[in-house]
């Protein structure tokens, strides 16, 4: 199966409260996706249920406390300068943040600016594996090769690894628990 046609099946894709949420978040028709590690851990066990959810949109935050808010979602406000918002529907709880690009980089902290393309939201994440992305229909979005990555049993920086770890040093902690995992 192509890369293009691999469809991501697990739980909490299908759960009643996924559905809910990404409905609210395309309430003006702009799509939201899951992304990083419950797409990396359902291509790898695609039966298991993560308690770690992700979502990305090119939504602002503050419209994501709108929508969510109009569907009747409780929203936490965590981080708006950079984006997050935290969705508590059903037991479930979902991070979503606001598609984004680093401008700048200052060790463990960024100063970031919001955009409408996923593609440069996956260009700043840590590692190709956790770049990943899927639409609600389990679509998978891969622009850095993540998948190639995942199947080889390969950890790979997205870009330069030097630019990676300059970032944030923590992402050499990160390689090596990748690493002794994948």
């Amino acid at each position: 199966m192509s890369e293009a046609a691999l469809l991501v099946t697990a739980p909490w894709l299908t759960a009643a409260p996924s559905r809910r949420l990404l409905a609210a978040l395309a309430a003006d028709g702009r799509q939201a996706r899951f992304v990083g590690g419950c797409v990396r851990d359902a291509l790898l066990t695609p039966g298991a249920d993560v308690a770690d959810l992700d979502v990305a949109t090119p939504e602002r935050p503050e419209r994501v406390m709108r929508l969510l808010r109009a569907a009747g979602i409780r929203a936490i406000p965590t981080g708006l300068q950079h984006g997050t918002v935290t969705a508590l529907l059903d037991g479930h709880r979902y991070e979503i943040t606001t598609l984004r690009r680093d401008v700048a980089c200052f060790g463990r902290h960024a100063e970031v600016e919001f955009t409408d393309d996923f593609a440069a939201d996956a260009a700043r994440r840590d590692f190709t594996i956790n770049a990943m992305s899927c639409d609600g229909d389990g679509r998978l979005h891969d622009p850095v090769g993540g998948l190639a990555d995942l199947r080889a049993g390969r950890v790979r920086f997205v870009g330069e690894p030097r630019q990676r770890i300059v970032e944030d040093y923590l992402r050499i902690l990160r390689f090596f628990r990748f690493f002794a995992r994948f």
